[in-house]
């Protein structure tokens, strides 16, 4: 069986990753640890009965080094020489105008969702490399598969180059755009370790960022994200895949 870290998983999309991995019938997931910044305003508590013995809510953000390696030292203690195969890197945040708008963002503004959005996704990363590859080297799997390893970073639509038609978004673009590419240096970097590294799109959804009109629900974008990871391999490493299974224009 194989263990996940999903960030970001308080709520949206994040927490129904957790929901519907824990309630996986197949047994695939030994440990699935959800790490949150703010672990007091997670909408739904009553995930953990049903994930019993093996959810862990992890106190991790992003932007902050030690609380990573603070995570990645509970993460290690749990695993222990099985090491731990996938990261989701879903914390995201997209912010006002002062991040967004050309006449009113600030360089503050900008930093900041480039610190949560692209430089937090690749410092977990980074931090968790060490007990990645771990996993991956101790997997019965062989080859590219979703349960031997993969770094699996949500990106957006809106942080394809090739499909920006409307203009604006600034910084909540410029990241994703930051986030592609990250994601495909990692999947060259790591393609030995046999590693997969690919961005998800996952369409416009339901959640706090979407907005209620949006097309997709969560429990329906989730079903098909996992789907995507479960049939993804070395084909779809280092691109960005929708919700779909199609590769996205970066």
């Amino acid at each position: 069986m194989s263990s996940i870290l999903i960030t970001g998983a308080n709520r949206g999309i994040g927490l129904e990753f957790v929901r519907q991995l824990a309630s996986n019938k197949e047994g695939k997931w030994k440990y699935i640890f959800a790490a949150c910044r703010n672990p007091d305003k997670a909408e739904d508590y009553s995930v953990t009965l049903f994930c019993h013995f093996f959810y862990f809510l992890m106190f991790s953000d992003v932007t902050s080094d030690a609380t990573i390696e603070t995570a990645v030292k509970q993460v290690s203690s749990v695993v222990g020489d099985n090491g731990l195969n996938v990261v989701i890197n879903n914390a995201g945040i997209i912010g006002g105008r002062e991040r967004n708008s050309l006449d009113k963002l600030s360089r503050k503004g900008l930093l900041e969702v480039f610190d949560v959005n692209a430089a937090g996704a690749l410092m977990v990363v980074q931090k968790f490399l060490p007990v990645l590859k771990q996993g991956a080297a101790a997997s019965k799997t062989s080859g590219f598969s979703f349960y031997r390893g993969g770094i699996y970073n949500i990106t957006s639509g809106v942080g394809s180059i090739a499909d920006n038609t409307s203009g604006g978004t600034y910084a909540y673009r410029a990241s994703k755009v930051a986030l592609n590419m990250m994601t495909k240096s990692l999947s060259v970097d790591l393609k030995a370790d046999n590693i997969l590294a690919i961005a998800l799109v996952p369409g416009w959804v339901q959640t706090d960022m979407g907005g209620s009109k949006a097309k997709l629900t969560v429990e329906d974008c989730v079903s098909m994200l996992l789907k995507v990871m479960d049939n993804a391999g070395e084909k779809e490493n280092g691109e960005a895949v929708n919700y779909r299974g199609e590769i996205f224009p970066c």
